[in-house]
């Protein structure tokens, strides 16, 4: 099938689009891009809907990628014309423009989050603002034919009349988190426990949990070397709670192109521990590539995340840094254990989260 993989997406801030593409090249499909990414984050993007005067900028950098892929939708017209397309993550407003430029096309959107939901879990009181962006939500579903989420929990968000539309596809992991494992790996400079979370410390991810849980070993002495990568909306709490504390290397940014070799040099990789609704309805992009790239994974006890893991990482309680540190603990007192549990998650990661596992079932809606 020839499918355009279409919109504003950025496969460096957001690799889950790679993963579609990448997997269903491997299914035989005839993948191209029209791609003309926003350049915005995720935390650019709640802004502008949370904050108005930010708004002016964003609509303005969207106009410009519009017109842009409006120019570019000329060359795959006639017997190029994509049967399907294939909307990137964050195409809310995307999945409305393939809808118009491809209105015979199978429009298929990568709905990985609902913006309503997002902005709730990042502080958005309800209101006008919260309605609007499920309006968004609503209008975007209803523009795809095939609508992709990440978790039965987020198929559950999906509005009764639009379900039966919904492919429930994880996240995975692209394929240089797999070869990051197989890399040669340096020298060890100590026997500590090398941990690493990276991230963009919201109260999904329960960063405070996690430096907390820092902050404890340290006072029952459990030598750790942990590095965190990112910023974000409780990045200061977490610095406060880790102040001090020996053997901590902070990161705010690391290239998207260096991040696998960076993660697979350590012996944990952290998930989320957030208490908050819609922690309990996700598996984050960093669970699938850490145990891709050889890590132990440690990570909060959730439905989603049971059933994605099961026994091939170490659950903890969300929001229990006591929990979180004594699971540390362990490992660093059980070098065996902590070999086993990476041996696994990587063995999971080859058999389940690769692009064209996770992909299967989008192939077959696609195809059937």
């Amino acid at each position: 099938m020839r499918v355009l993989a279409f919109g504003t997406y950025d496969v460096a801030k957001h690799p889950r689009v790679q993963v579609l593409i990448d997997g269903l090249r491997e299914h035989g499909h005839d993948v191209r891009e029209l791609n003309r990414p926003l350049g915005l984050s995720t935390a650019d993007k709640v802004k502008a809907l949370r904050d108005p005067r930010a708004l002016p900028v964003a609509a303005l950098t969207v106009v410009r990628r519009w017109a842009s892929l409006v120019a570019g939708s000329r060359h795959v017209r006639g017997p190029r014309r994509p049967q399907a397309v294939l909307v990137g993550y964050l195409g809310h407003l995307d999945v409305v423009l393939a809808r118009l430029l491809f209105p015979r096309a199978t429009v298929v959107l990568d709905h990985l989050i609902f913006a309503a939901d997002t902005a709730r879990d990042r502080g958005t009181p309800q209101g006008l603002r919260t309605r609007v962006l499920g309006a968004l939500d609503r209008l975007a579903i209803r523009c795809a034919d095939v609508v992709v989420v990440d978790t039965e929990e987020h198929r559950g968000l999906v509005p009764p009349k639009y379900r039966d539309r919904a492919v429930v596809v994880d996240v995975g992991a692209p394929a240089p988190w797999f070869a990051a494992a197989d890399a040669p790996r340096g020298e060890r400079t100590d026997a500590a426990l090398s941990v690493v979370f990276f991230g963009l410390f919201t109260p999904l991810q329960g960063t405070e949990t996690v430096g907390r849980a820092l902050r404890l070993l340290d006072e029952r002495g459990v030598a750790v070397r942990t590095t965190l990568v990112g910023d974000g909306q409780d990045a200061d709490a977490v610095r406060r709670l880790v102040a001090g504390l020996p053997g901590v290397t902070w990161h705010s940014w690391v290239e998207a192109a260096e991040l696998p070799g960076l993660v697979a040099s350590h012996d944990v990789c952290l998930g989320i521990f957030g208490t908050t609704e819609k922690a309990q309805r996700v598996v984050p992009n960093k669970v699938y590539q850490g145990a891709a790239a050889g890590c132990a994974v440690v990570t909060s006890d959730t439905p989603p995340q049971r059933r994605v893991l099961g026994d091939d990482a170490l659950l903890v309680p969300a929001g229990d840094a006591e929990a979180l540190a004594d699971a540390l603990a362990s490992l660093a007192a059980d070098p065996d254990r902590l070999a086993e549990l990476g041996a696994r998650s990587r063995a999971r990661s080859v058999g389940r989260f690769t692009p064209a596992a996770v992909t299967a079932g989008l192939d077959e809606a696609l195809t059937r």
